[in-house]
């Protein structure tokens, strides 16, 4: 059963440009201790950003910044804010070219194109896929990100497009490394689905036809996070490496001494 998750010390902000951002801190360890707050963040894009959210980001103190957007998704959606002081650091965890004509079509296509690529499992099928993908073939990506975290990123914030799939794995990929219980890293990852975090779908047509109720039911898969989708990820890791463990220090080339640098970063009471 996925246990309840502490509140944060103060009301989690309301940023109207900014989608699905959070403090990851308050996550319980496996020892008995807890994320610290203030240190680890994740959110959708920040392209959007308006004033009011760009001075709020500012104010966390961040060192920072990883996108984890390709090419296209910039292209689409503008680059991140500047924030003064704070390293942008850009690492892509999916190519622009997979995929283009998949997600041209789920942009522009009719009913019946869309029943073709995303109807019977197809669109659940495919974040599966991608979910392991990104572990099996991202390992240097994550490992980047972890030793940076190690040494000297935090307070540090993830964001791709949506913040809910290449972040939310890289965010796992984090929790998972200093120790964060399972039901909780899921937890977490699941918060994607609030409504008010939501990415929202973009469509060529906008209009009723276009953005139907059996449309959004087809789309639905893609713009989920969905506990399925973040067992894969862990199954891979354990398929391939034999164990999580295993993934952490053979796949992304964690030794014990970094993995003590970063539970001292992220986690209260580390030493």
């Amino acid at each position: 059963m996925t246990q309840q998750l502490p509140q944060t010390p103060s009301t989690e902000p309301e940023l109207s440009g900014v989608r699905n951002f959070r403090d990851v801190g308050g996550l319980p360890t496996v020892d008995g201790r807890r994320v610290r707050y203030g240190r680890l963040f994740r959110s959708g894009h920040l392209a959007h950003a308006t004033d009011t959210d760009a001075a709020f980001l500012s104010s966390l103190g961040l060192h920072t910044i990883f996108d984890f957007r390709n090419s296209a998704d910039q292209r689409l959606e503008g680059p991140d804010v500047e924030l003064a002081g704070v390293r942008n650091v850009n690492i892509p965890l999916s190519d622009p070219a997979d995929g283009a004509e998949f997600w041209r079509m789920v942009r522009d296509g009719d009913l019946d194109q869309l029943k073709s690529i995303l109807d019977d499992g197809q669109a659940a099928g495919r974040m599966v896929a991608s979910y392991r993908l990104i572990i099996k073939e991202r390992t240097a990506e994550h490992s980047r990100v972890l030793h940076a975290l190690a040494e000297d990123s935090t307070p540090a914030l993830m964001h791709c497009a949506a913040g809910k799939d290449r972040a939310g794995l890289s965010i796992a990929v984090s929790l998972l490394a200093v120790g964060v219980e399972r039901d909780a890293i899921e937890a977490d990852y699941l918060k994607s689905n609030d409504p008010h975090r939501r990415y929202k779908v973009r469509r060529s047509d906008s209009s009723p036809a276009g953005m139907s109720p059996e449309v959004m039911e087809l789309l639905s898969p893609l713009f989920d996070a969905r506990a399925e989708y973040l067992a894969a990820a862990f199954e891979t890791m354990e398929e391939v490496w034999g164990s999580t463990e295993r993934y952490l220090q053979d796949g992304l080339g964690l030794t014990g001494a970094t993995r003590e640098r970063l539970r001292g970063r992220l986690v209260d009471g580390a030493v």
